[in-house]
This record gives structure tokens, sequence and C-alpha cells, in this order.
């Protein structure tokens, strides 16, 4: 999955989707022109053909407001699908727990499929499932910050205990070897944009990242060998010309 905002331009954003080989493309219902057909409007530079817009209620503070921008979203034909956000605290943009079970709540019973935002607590996710949300996405960092992973034993104990609902990693990705890590946690996807739309060559960032996610999900799937404290020959000494 893949953000939209932060580009230098639509036509690099639209470079950049192209090069991510994303499926889903998140969309700020608040920050896009949805009315007036005369404007231009950065969903005149999405594919629909090959990327899937998820709308996303960014910016709002309370569960009230977000349930308001998911319909708005729905009513002007986007989708019934929502990437909730409910935000806490304007410094951090940490997610509002109690806001965003309560928005999952009222969203999930008038048909919307609910992923929501939210931090690392596995407590705080079985609540989510249990209101409705569709999938759980955990941030690895702050949103837009660029770190990493800086969560991995909170992120591991979420994928090894939250298998009803994908897992998808959500804010923090800086760059390809943090995609990279996520997926061979055990990780559904991964949603990013600022690393993506802030590096000096955006586009090549795009295919990097693609590149990291394939290559996580591929070593995830075999199965790493077990971690030794000490060595272990790599050859085996039995039958070798002068050993026993």
């Amino acid at each position: 999955m893949i953000g939209t905002g932060k580009y230098r331009s639509f036509e690099e954003m639209a470079r950049c989707h192209a090069a991510s080989g994303a499926e889903v493309v998140t969309v700020a219902v608040r920050r896009v022109n949805l009315t007036d057909k005369t404007k231009e409007s950065m969903l005149d530079y999405i594919d629909r053909e090959k990327m899937f817009i998820l709308p996303n209620t960014a910016g709002c503070y309370t569960a009230d407001d977000a349930i308001r921008t998911a319909r708005l979203g729905r009513e002007v034909g986007l989708s019934n699908w929502v990437k909730l956000e409910v935000i806490g605290d304007e410094k951090t943009l940490f997610p509002d727990n109690a806001g965003l079970v309560e928005a999952t709540r009222v969203l999930a019973k008038e048909g919307f499929i609910v992923l929501p935002y939210t931090n690392d607590d596995v407590v705080n996710a079985k609540r989510l499932i249990d209101a409705g949300a569709a999938a759980v996405m955990p941030l690895a960092a702050p949103i837009g910050s660029g770190l990493g992973i800086q969560n991995p034993t909170n992120l591991r104990i979420m994928r090894e205990m939250i298998t009803e609902v994908p897992l998808i990693v959500d804010a923090g990705v800086g760059t390809a070897s943090d995609a990279a890590i996520a997926m061979e946690m055990g990780a559904d996807g991964i949603l990013m944009n600022t690393a993506v739309a802030a590096a000096e060559d955006a586009e090549k960032m795009a295919l990097a990242m693609k590149l990291g996610v394939e290559a996580g999900r591929l070593a995830f799937e075999a199965g790493r060998m077990d971690r030794r404290l000490y060595a272990s020959a790599s050859s085996p000494l039995s039958g070798v010309i002068g050993r026993g």
C-alpha cells in the first residue's frame, strides 16, 4: 500500500505508484477535491484499473469526525473501505485508542470495511477486531519519522497473537531494509508514504521498496535458519580424506 501525500507533483506521485507495484493507494478524504470537477485532482493521476483506492480519515481527532469523514468518502463514491485514523495527540500523531474502537464499531455496523491505524498494543488490537476491524495497522514508529522498526518485540507479539485478520505495518518505514524487516517478521503488508515521497529520488525509492517487500516476504515464507551462538561448519567434515 502507498500514500498520496508530500510528493513534489502529481506526475511524480503517479510514477512512484507505478514503480512501487503497490495494489492499494490511500487518499485522505479531507484533502482531496471531491466536488469541483473543473479543478485538477490527485484522483486524476491514480490508475484505478491497477490500484484500489482506500479513503482515509487523516486529520481527524475525534471518533465523530472520523465517522463523518468516512461517510463522506462513501457518499461521493470513493469506497466503503476506510483506513481509519483517530489521532489522539497533535505532536506525536499517536492514535486515540478509545476513539478508534468507538469509530470502528460504528462504521463496521454501517457496512464499512475498516482498517484502523493503531499503536503496537495487542490488547487494543484485539478490541478493534472485536469491534469489527477487517485488519489492524500498527505503527512501527511515529508517522513520517522514517525511524524504521522501533518496536520489533511488540510487532512479533502481535504477529503471533493476531491471526484472525491481516496485520499491516503502518508508519515509520524509512528505507527498503525497514520494509524487508517488517515483512520478514510476518507482516501481511506495509503502508508507506513519506519514505518514498521524501526521498531524493522518489521513483527509485519506490522501486527499492517494492523489492524490499518482495524479498522480505520470500524470506519469511522460506523460514530462516536458527540462530546459533557458536560457529557451525557449512561443509560436513565426515568422509573427508585424511579424517577418520
